[in-house]
């Protein structure tokens, strides 16, 4: 890979996906496209630099190869124990039975499937209409997703309650796979998060976790604004460990570890208060 290789690429990758990889990232994407080139035949970066540019059907392949996607059930468990802690209790108070939740960058379901096992108990149809979306930019981490059918090993550290609740195992397999009543809460679909975006909400959650640093400053705040807009006055917004909101944007507040709620809502419960 020459440096005009690489320099084609990560400007390609952010023009499609605003993914930012700086030069120290030039190993990271060699290891992760030269499979795609070698699965090709072609002997060098600059050939199939020149392939990408006659066929733009190539480009689904080459955003899912530098597409990162670690993930794990309850990863991030603060999140969950909000979620169960005090969400679901505000949301048992609303007057009206809709409730929609958006995980934006689900890679193989492990994040909405964790979602959707927290809530089902408490939200349980007919008498709830809850639907949670799920969106990836990768095509082959969302055919898995869709599965619903995971490695053994992937729950060995979840509580045994919910092993035995969720997941229909399979030793003879060493599968496991989520139960129909989880399964049918979420909705794949294909979506990057810098194109169009069909939805038009509202939101009551969503999770955004481990994305946005993949991005500049600009990018985030574009998103993050589109995010407000589908997002509810009293809705919640959960991102990364390693994230922030601050100088990014003055819509969110900071209520708790990386989480945040729309500015609106806390300026009223000030005004109320005072």
């Amino acid at each position: 890979m020459t440096m005009q290789d690489f320099e084609f690429i990560r400007n390609l990758a952010y023009q499609e996906s605003g993914i930012v990889l700086p030069e120290r990232k030039q190993h990271m994407v060699y290891s992760r496209l030269s499979r795609r080139v070698r699965q090709l035949k072609f002997s060098n970066f600059s050939q199939y630099c020149a392939f990408i540019q006659q066929h733009p059907e190539e480009m689904i392949n080459f955003i899912n190869a530098l597409t990162t996607n670690l993930t794990a059930f309850f990863r991030e468990q603060h999140h969950f124990d909000y979620l169960e802690q005090h969400l679901v209790p505000l949301w048992k108070r609303k007057s009206h039975r809709r409730l929609r939740v958006w995980s934006s960058a689900c890679s193989s379901g492990e994040e909405p499937y964790s979602i959707a096992m927290t809530l089902a108990q408490h939200f349980p149809p007919p008498n709830w209409d809850l639907k949670i979306l799920a969106t990836d930019l990768d095509t082959n981490v969302l055919n898995k997703a869709n599965t619903g059918r995971y490695n053994i090993d992937s729950i060995a550290n979840l509580p045994i309650r919910l092993q035995k609740e969720c997941f229909e195992i399979n030793p003879r397999e060493n599968s496991a796979s989520i139960v129909e009543q989880c399964k049918k809460l979420v909705h794949f679909k294909q979506l990057n998060l810098l194109g169009d975006w069909p939805m038009k909400g509202s939101f009551d959650l969503i999770f955004c976790r481990n994305v946005l640093i993949y991005f500049d400053n600009p990018t985030k705040a574009k998103i993050i604004e589109k995010f407000r807009q589908l997002l509810s006055d009293d809705g919640h917004l959960f991102i990364g460990h390693s994230e922030t909101l601050h100088n990014i944007s003055q819509d969110f507040t900071l209520i708790g570890q990386t989480i945040y709620q729309p500015i609106y809502l806390n300026a009223q419960r000030r005004t109320s208060i005072i």
